[in-house]
Order: structure tokens, then C-alpha cells, then sequence
């Protein structure tokens, strides 16, 4: 999903990103498959993050057990990225990277990501998927990559969440509006002709 995402991060997702696009246009998408697959073995293991942010390990201690690690399993460009960062004391930051460098991919290749919520989540329906994507289309034009979401406390419909804007079309929101507007109109009605609310509107 997307996130809010600190300097630093942007810092060094953008510098990842030019030396990706020096390899050659397709670069950069499996340069962010490589971190993404790494940022979701962090979130997934708790003393995988630690490893990797404590400052009371030995940073070359953790940078040898890295290569262990990334050896073969990753580009060249990758392990040395996670190398520098390593010897920076940024691998604290590895998570806000990667959701960095999402977004500089998103933005450079016209896409936007999108968090669809609904009552139940899962797959979502090729009419609800065609209507999302024409409807970001149509107002930020790039092409939505969706990601379903549950949210129990909602009635029915669906909200969407793009960066900061939360889009809701919920039956819940859409209940709390018609209440609203039926209370504004009878005030309005009331403060007009206050007589047809006095002796049972006679």
C-alpha cells in the first residue's frame, strides 16, 4: 500500500533508481522485485529486522553475513546498494526504502497505487477492478495497481485510498450523508415556515 515516506528514504530510493536505469530501461522493475522481496522477508521476521537495524552489531560482522545472504539470491547492484547502506548505518531505513522506490517507479512509469477496501476483501470483481482503474484513469491519469483490502466495519460498497486521499463511496458514508442532508433540509424547512412544525403542521 502506499505510504508516507521520510528524506532519507527518498535519498537513497532515488539514487537506486538512476544506477538501476543506467542497465538499461528494464532495470529498475526487477531491481524493485529484488527489495521488495527483501523488505517482506523484514517485515515477515521480526529478528531480521533487528538484525538489520541494531546498532550494537558489528557492521562488518552483519555485512559478511549479508553476502551470505544476498550471494546469488540478488543482483550485484542490489548487494552493493545494501552494502552501502550497511556502512551508513541506513539499513534501519530498508522498509521506507523500498516503499520509496515503489513510488519513484510508479510515478516514472505513469502508475499509481491504489488500496481498495471492502467489506470482505479478496479477489475483487472484473467490474469493480474496470471501474477503479477507469475512474483513476480519468482523474490522475495513470493506471491503478490495485490492492485489495478487508475492512469489517464498513456495511457494503468500497473506498479507495490513493496516498493521503481517501475516496469513500461506502453504504455506511453514503447513509451518513443522507441523514445529513434530510437534517439540513428540515432545518432549512423549519427556519422558512416555522408554522408548518407548530399544531401538527396545520
Amino acid at each position: 500500500m502506499p505510504t508516507q515516506v521520510d528524506d532519507v528514504a527518498k535519498v537513497y530510493a532515488t539514487s537506486l533508481l538512476e544506477l538501476a536505469l543506467k542497465q538499461g530501461a528494464d532495470a529498475p522493475a526487477g531491481i524493485g522485485e529484488e527489495l521488495d522481496a527483501l523488505c517482506e522477508a523484514a517485515r515477515a521476521d521480526a529478528r531480521f529486522r533487528e538484525f538489520l537495524a541494531s546498532p550494537m552489531l558489528d557492521r562488518a560482522e552483519r555485512e559478511a553475513s549479508l553476502q551470505r545472504i544476498l550471494k546469488g539470491n540478488a543482483s550485484d547492484l542490489l548487494v552493493k546498494f545494501v552494502m552501502v547502506l550497511n556502512r551508513k548505518g541506513r539499513l534501519g531505513h530498508l522498509l521506507e526504502i523500498g516503499d520509496a522506490f515503489d513510488q519513484l517507479l510508479q510515478e516514472r512509469f505513469g502508475k499509481v497505487e491504489v488500496d481498495v477496501y471492502t467489506v470482505g476483501g479478496g479477489q475483487l470483481s472484473d467490474e469493480v477492478v474496470g471501474a477503479v482503474k477507469a475512474r483513476v484513469k480519468s482523474a490522475f491519469g495513470k493506471e491503478a495497481v490495485l490492492h485489495s483490502y478487508a475492512d469489517t466495519s464498513m456495511i457494503g460498497g468500497i473506498k479507495l485510498r490513493i496516498g493521503d486521499q481517501l475516496i469513500d463511496g461506502s453504504v455506511a458514508t453514503r447513509l451518513r450523508r443522507m441523514r445529513a442532508a434530510m437534517l439540513d433540509a428540515a432545518r432549512a424547512d423549519l427556519a422558512a415556515k416555522p408554522e408548518r412544525f407548530i399544531d401538527g403542521g396545520r
